[in-house]
């Protein structure tokens, strides 16, 4: 009797042992699993607008920039204008020395003067040698030799008269007018200083013509050119002046590349209004060109559409994923697309009952920040942007480019 009631005291013992153990074990493992699960940063899809923008530098210049020369060689006499000169067109900027040049008339004047005197003689000559020849006093090659001496006379008038003509050019070169209205901004030359005319002519001035009213040549990425058209707005800062927002329009896309170290660009011209002449030639122009703008759509961070689940949290990503959460190739967003051609669709991540949900979404245009959701949700959803889990008791995060901590 006392043999049995000792076995059934270490039994009744043993069964509540195992059950502590048991409970233990649950515990611990509902510990473990929950401590190794993983936790999720979610952003809500919101409303609001958009624009997206290309971006490039270009240098602001006049819109018709006038470099005045000279087409003789000689030493500056006078200037009549100086940097920042208004002119007019026609106005007197310069003069070259013509003491050389009205020398050289005067010489082609007497030259002209005595081919004109033999060829009054040898009109005489030829009018005496026809009267002798009708009366047969003289034979017919001395009339022919008289005829000949008129037609030479003659000639030589013509090309004296050229040349005092040519003499009268290069005098009237010497001096310079303006050639449009404008203003000086380049003055190359001082007085007394010898400008020499061979091949090209020498510049003297650079005139702006209308500084109210100029343009940046810009240079845009083949990447981002097909976005770019005619009349679309632009916004641009100087460093003259970083608190203030200028604004242009694009008013010639050039179809002529530009390549420098295999990278491609065209010129694209942006007309700027400059009332205020606040801008100066030469600026370094920093543009934002507007492709797109849409006002009061859906859209998500950007960091849900790069955001990938852990490998642990899913065995394959949904069709037409890349296995970095990318585009599609050939997808890229855009402002505008030709007829035919379909938003590109993207994989983003809900939670639904503490998992992850694929949903496959149509986007549009992106400021870089957010991007534009056609289609695939609504405002009461949640989209994934950030994992955090534990691997092993160590912290791990999936998608953090930029080394965020656990939260």
């Amino acid at each position: 009797m006392a043999n049995m009631n000792k076995r059934a005291f270490w039994k009744r013992w043993g069964l509540i042992a195992g059950a502590v153990l048991l409970i233990g074990l649950v515990v611990w493992y509902i510990k473990f699993r929950k401590n190794n699960a993983p936790q999720y940063l979610t952003a809500p899809v919101t409303r609001g607008d958009l624009t997206q923008l290309v971006t490039a530098a270009g240098q602001l210049n006049p819109v018709t920039n006038v470099q005045v020369g000279c087409q003789i060689s000689g030493t500056i006499a006078k200037l009549y204008v100086d940097f920042n000169s208004p002119v007019t067109n026609g106005q007197l900027v310069a003069q070259i020395d013509p003491s050389l040049y009205l020398a050289t008339l005067h010489s082609a004047e007497g030259d002209l003067a005595n081919a004109e005197a033999a060829l009054e003689l040898a009109s005489v000559n030829a009018r005496r040698s026809k009267e002798l020849l009708a009366n047969r006093l003289i034979p017919q090659s001395d009339d022919d030799q008289a005829v000949a001496t008129l037609h030479q006379a003659e000639a030589t008038v013509q090309i004296k008269r050229a040349a005092v003509e040519l003499a009268k050019a290069n005098l009237q070169y010497c001096t310079i007018y303006s050639p449009v209205e404008g203003m000086v901004i380049s003055r190359n030359v001082d007085v007394g200083q010898t400008v020499a005319a061979s091949l090209n002519a020498p510049t003297l001035f650079v005139i702006a013509n209308d500084l109210t009213k100029m343009q940046i040549d810009t240079n845009v990425g083949e990447s981002d050119i097909g976005g770019v058209e005619e009349k679309q707005k632009v916004d641009f800062t100087v460093d003259a002046f970083p608190n203030r927002t200028f604004r242009g329009i694009v008013v010639q896309v050039r179809n002529s590349p530009t390549n420098v170290q295999n990278v491609v660009s065209y010129d694209t011209v942006i007309g700027v209004n400059n009332a205020d002449l606040k801008l100066k030639p030469g600026m370094t122009a920093n543009v934002s060109i507007i492709v797109a703008e849409r006002s009061n759509v859906l859209r998500v961070p950007n960091a849900a559409l790069r955001f990938r689940p852990p490998e642990s949290t899913t065995n394959a990503l949904p069709a037409g994923a890349t296995a970095g959460g990318g585009p599609p190739a050939g997808n890229a967003p855009s402002g505008q697309r030709p007829k035919g051609e379909h938003r590109p669709t993207r994989p983003v991540y809900v939670l639904k009952s503490g998992k992850l949900a694929p949903v496959q979404v149509k986007i549009g245009i992106t400021d870089g920040v957010y991007t534009e959701i056609t289609d695939g949700l609504s405002e009461s959803n949640n989209v994934v942007t950030f994992a955090s889990f534990k691997q092993g008791g160590a912290s791990s995060q999936a998608n953090n480019p930029f080394g965020m901590r656990r939260f």
